[in-house]
């Protein structure tokens, strides 16, 4: 095994965020194990990916809309230029740290997947158990280099073992983001609820899903994205509405009328129970805030940059309506019931990922010997989850 590996980077000395778009496949150093240079090293494991997803992040990575900062900030404080990037990561244990293999019971050829968010585990929100949201934490392939690559680092405390016999492993490779939309889906209880999805992307599919296998009773998916809008009727949504964007429309930031009369109408009174907003879009956080009934909950998941603003604010408080905020995973109730959702043969979760979503791995698997940026951009385009395999 040679000192240097095979991966995916963004290196801002040769690439300039303003101008350039993609990843470059390269030749970076292999990270090693070494107890006697870094401490941190005996509570680290070295994993061989398998398999990696590709996701929004990655994506807003590629074309350079997300998280500029962050990845600067980490390179200065590297003091380097090139950060490896991906964060969702099948693979295997291929060498350990002695209080990775004393307190958590890991061993060389263990099959994981990873927590992308690594948590500090001493501000205040980790020590009263609000670990998603640390004050410190870092993320793999942003601000910490990532698995797309032939290994990674990574603290053992983040790893979450995963049984292939139960889950097949292209699927098995996109736990971290199915977590995403678990626990979207559990911020409220959806047991016999109408809901409503604006955004049926990747995350947007997952909940689909995930909502019918927690209980609601009808779920409608919102997306101007044909592709989109007919995997989420495969996926199990009851309705689909499918519109076109309109920038001008509205100031460009207000909602849809005709998209919240027909969500209104789906929903038999006076709204949804449930708007999960999953795309980020400020015209659909709208769509999701006039779509709910009083009472109700709308659930905020989609992220974009910059300032926002609320159609018709006092219809919020007077209306009684319930706002969650959604970031990442709990850890790791969130990873416990996505073992759960995956593994069970009843609710057909992880045949559909894998059939509808994946496409039976047609178009959406590339081989890394095989990747040629210009032809996987194509890809990113085409399908809402991709998988490269290593």
């Amino acid at each position: 095994m040679t000192d240097r590996m095979a991966a995916l980077t963004y290196d801002r000395g040769t690439d300039p965020w303003e101008t350039t778009v993609g990843l470059r496949k390269t030749e970076v150093e292999r990270p090693i194990l070494d107890e006697t240079k870094d401490y941190h090293d005996r509570s680290s494991v070295l994993v061989r990916p398998m398999m990696t997803g590709f996701c929004g992040s990655d994506r807003g990575i590629w074309f350079r809309s997300s998280f500029k900062d962050m990845i600067f900030k980490s390179l200065d404080r590297d003091h380097k230029d090139s950060r490896v990037i991906g964060h969702e990561l099948l693979g295997r244990i291929v060498a350990l740290g002695t209080d990775a293999r004393r307190a958590y019971g890991l061993e060389v050829g263990d099959v994981v997947t990873t927590e992308s968010h690594i948590i500090c585990g001493a501000c205040y929100q980790c020590r009263i158990g609000d670990t998603h949201v640390c004050a410190d934490d870092k993320i793999i392939g942003i601000s910490e280099d990532g698995c797309f690559a032939e290994a990674v680092k990574l603290p053992a405390k983040t790893l979450w073992r995963t049984n292939l016999e139960r889950i097949r492993p292209e699927v098995a490779a996109v736990q971290e983001p199915f977590g995403n939309a678990v626990h979207a889906a559990t911020a409220v209880d959806l047991r016999g609820k109408s809901v409503a999805i604006f955004g049926c992307g990747a995350i947007g599919q997952f909940t689909i899903m995930i909502a019918k296998a927690l209980g609601a009773s009808c779920i409608i998916g919102i997306d101007p994205n044909p592709v989109n809008a007919e995997l989420a009727r495969k996926l199990g949504a009851d309705e689909v509405i499918e519109f076109k964007i309109q920038p001008d429309k509205n100031n460009g930031w207000k909602s849809y009328p005709d998209i919240v009369e027909q969500v209104v109408k789906f929903s038999g009174i006076d709204g949804v129970d449930v708007a999960m907003e999953m795309a980020g879009y400020n015209s659909s956080v709208n769509n999701a805030l006039m779509s709910v009934r009083r009472g109700g909950d709308v659930v905020l998941f989609g992220l974009k940059q910059g300032d926002f603003k609320v159609e018709d604010f006092q219809r919020t408080i007077v209306k009684g309506i319930n706002i969650h905020s959604i970031i990442g995973r709990r850890l790791f109730e969130t990873w416990v019931i996505t073992k759960s959702l995956l593994e069970s043969k009843e609710n057909g979760i992880q045949d559909k990922i894998w059939n509808v979503m994946l496409n039976r791995g047609k178009d959406t698997i590339t081989d890394i010997k095989d990747f040629v940026p210009a032809e996987f951009e194509k890809k990113i385009g085409t399908h809402p989850k991709l998988i490269i395999r290593w």
